[in-house]
């Protein structure tokens, strides 16, 4: 599943992330979701999120709920 969309995304959410060091390479990075950061609903490029270890990025992919 795609993290274009706020509702799918909640504290606890394994996802996969690119941070913004890693954009020019796309490498992903996996974590739980600690906070979401983006307010709006939708984002096309992925809802920002603050995972559990402190690493701030757009979410690519969901792994699980």
């Amino acid at each position: 599943m795609k993290g274009t969309k706020r509702a799918d995304i909640k504290s606890g959410t394994r996802v996969l992330i690119v941070l913004k060091k890693d954009q020019r390479t796309g490498k992903l990075t996996e974590g739980i979701v600690k906070d979401v950061l983006t307010n709006t609903p939708n984002h096309h490029y992925g809802i920002k999120v603050r995972l559990r270890s402190g690493e701030i990025g757009r979410v690519k992919k969901i792994v699980s709920f």
